[in-house]
């Protein structure tokens, strides 16, 4: 229940993002889609969008990033990029499977359960100082696909 509550929510954020688009990219995404989230949205949930700051710094579900990357890769994307996300999709599948293969792996089962993992280190990249300010719907889709290259980077 919890899951399909968070989805609701999640189409409230959608729907709160996708109308900082441009009206051209906007009209990209189907109207029966836009209708769908409107429909199922958790209407008592509250959200506000800041355009002012990145996406990364909001209080966004895990369900809206899902969302808007599919809305991302399905009305937007180049063929260059839908290629790069469905590489990246499979690289995460993969590497999901490997570590439930490991984790359930029958010979390992009874083995010491209390294994230290070591820490991950993340990798910060520097970004310089632009002169120009990049439109929100600029961020947004700078923001999916760093969302994208973290994910198949930490799995």
């Amino acid at each position: 229940m919890e899951i399909k509550n968070n989805y609701a929510k999640a189409y409230k954020e959608v729907l709160e993002i996708i109308q900082y688009f441009p009206e051209e990219e906007y009209n990209k995404i189907p109207k029966e889609k836009i209708e769908f989230y409107k429909n199922n949205m958790d209407k008592e949930h509250e959200f506000i969008l800041n355009p002012e700051i990145d996406l990364s710094e909001q209080n966004i579900l895990k369900e809206t990033y899902t969302i808007i990357i599919t809305l991302f890769q399905d009305y937007f994307a180049s063929e260059k990029q839908k290629e790069k996300i469905k590489e990246i999709l499979e690289l995460n599948e993969r590497k999901a499977e490997k570590e439930k293969s490991e984790k359930y792996n029958p010979d390992d089962l009874f083995k010491n359960r209390y294994k230290v993992e070591p820490s991950l280190q993340n990798e910060n990249q520097e970004t310089g100082l632009l002169e120009y300010k990049e439109s929100f719907f600029i961020k947004l889709k700078n923001f999916i696909m760093k969302l994208l290259h973290k994910r198949a980077d930490c799995q």
